[in-house]
């Protein structure tokens, strides 16, 4: 091979190394830091500067932080047109077969993000709230509708209850919804379908139980629905007195709380012995206790060829690394009386076991990609020895795991429901830190007769993470 050539693929091997390496947090640190500390208007222009990204790989990721940010700076109408083409893209999504095929000869960050199961739910509670936020109820039912269709969707994609399939939160939000829109026979509905998965999948999967609040709202619906069978039996089931319906002369506020920030996904390494035996392709490390099975009849023939050269390969995967909440409980104190902020959703076990459970087809991915490189290594080596010693650090440095997440999610989401009188109300945030010390902040609501005000808190502080990032 001519030394110039050579030299080609040393640079090109160089120049992907560099890239390689960083994380997809890493790669947007200037942006990071600036939204972790709460600047809000620097951290939108620095996702802004960057308008590119609108149209590239990273394109639902740029939508739905721009989407975020910007509600958290109370621009919903322009937070919801983000969030509007983060759902399309969600909608109109199909792969790109040249980019999934650039990710077996390098690594999954050639190919389009599609966003995660949890990730492309909340960007539908976000656009409803925003909605809610600004009074528009019947739009808000658009997006409970719209959300409905994709729990359906993912209760399809999975038969088994060990899987992510139900979500009580978005049930309990859909209820929400429905009653403020006085359909209180729909909203029952959702409400048990919250009770259900609260007491089913959720809490055998992320040990969150049904919130008090949300006994009281299907009680409550349940009576307003005339279904006064069912509001017996659950009375019962929950042990609570008698449910008086008064007119509401006042109206409500319902106030959530977004505390920290999601997980943020990083790339780990793992050695694999590999064996072959009756036609199966083994992969295990026994450190670990890991040990994958897959058929040769899942690969060409070449790329088996070339696997069964290896003796131990190193794949990398991606996993999340948490970042421990700051906060670890909250109320909210109107005069004399306090109410618990309840737990909704726990945003980082949500994430990490979306992760979970497609893990078998990270690493049929990874595999794959192995034998193709391997192949392509083996074929190069064949024309020039040279050549295949370059292709094979191209190999190494290529081989990358996809870290990018929706990183600007809360931890955990929790909320509280309680009377406003009509006119001014004084309402008093506490929360308590990991070290025992407490925060108050006030916020003032003029309330009118019948209103439900939705609001929305978020503590972006946190820990430091275990292991980093």
């Amino acid at each position: 091979m001519k030394r110039a050539t050579l030299n080609f693929l040393a640079f090109v091997a160089i120049a992907v190394i560099v890239v390689a390496c960083a994380t997809y947090y890493q790669s947007n640190l200037s942006f990071n830091e600036v939204f972790e500390r709460g600047d809000l208007n620097k951290a939108l222009k620095s996702l802004q500067e960057r308008p590119s990204e609108g149209a590239g790989k990273k394109q639902f990721l740029y939508f739905v932080n721009n989407g975020l940010v910007l509600s958290l700076l109370g621009k919903y109408n322009e937070s919801n047109n983000y969030f509007e083409r983060a759902y399309n893209f969600g909608e109109d999504y199909r792969i790109n077969y040249a980019n999934e095929a650039a990710t077996y000869l390098t690594n999954p960050n050639f190919a389009v993000y599609r966003g995660e199961d949890h990730e492309h739910l909340l960007l539908l509670y976000y656009k409803a709230m925003n909605f809610l936020k600004m009074g528009k109820t019947d739009e808000a039912l658009v997006e409970c509708r719209r959300l409905n269709i994709r729990l359906q969707q993912l209760s399809d994609r999975y038969s088994t209850e060990d899987k992510y399939r139900k979500d009580a939160f978005v049930h309990t939000l859909m209820g929400m919804i429905y009653e403020t829109d006085a359909d209180y026979n729909n909203a029952f509905i959702a409400y048990r379908n919250a009770l259900e998965a609260y007491e089913g999948e959720f809490f055998k999967l992320f040990n969150v139980g049904a919130p008090e609040q949300l006994k009281k709202d299907l009680l409550r619906t349940a009576k307003l629905s005339g279904l006064d069978q069912e509001y017996e039996e659950f009375r019962e089931k929950f042990g609570m007195p008698e449910m008086t319906i008064e007119e509401n002369t006042g109206g409500e506020l319902i106030f959530f709380w977004h505390n920290g920030l999601s997980p943020v996904k990083v790339e780990w390494s793992v050695t694999f012995a590999i064996s072959n035996r009756n036609g199966m392709v083994y992969f295990t490390n026994e450190s670990l206790g890991l040990s994958y099975a897959f058929s040769e009849a899942d690969y060409k023939k070449s790329d088996v060829q070339s696997l069964s050269k290896l003796d131990v390969y190193r794949l990398t995967l991606p996993k999340y690394v948490e970042r421990p909440a700051y906060y670890t409980s909250a109320s909210l104190a109107v005069g004399d009386t306090t109410y618990s902020m309840q737990l909704l959703e726990d945003v980082n076990k949500v994430a990490f076991k979306c992760l979970d459970e497609r893990m078998n087809l990270e690493l049929s991915k990874a595999l794959m990609r192995l034998a193709v490189k391997k192949a392509a290594e083996y074929s190069a080596s064949d024309r020039d020895r040279w050549a295949g010693v370059i292709m094979g650090m191209i190999n190494v440095i290529t081989e990358a795991a996809d870290t990018r997440n929706w990183q600007t999610l809360p931890h955990s989401i929790s909320y509280a429901r309680i009377p406003m009188k009509v006119g001014l109300n004084e309402v008093t945030l506490e929360t308590v830190d990991y070290s025992g010390r407490t925060q108050k902040q006030t916020f003032t609501y003029d309330i009118k007769p019948g209103q439900v005000h939705f609001h929305t808190f978020t503590s972006l502080e946190s820990l430091q993470p275990r292991s980093g990032f």
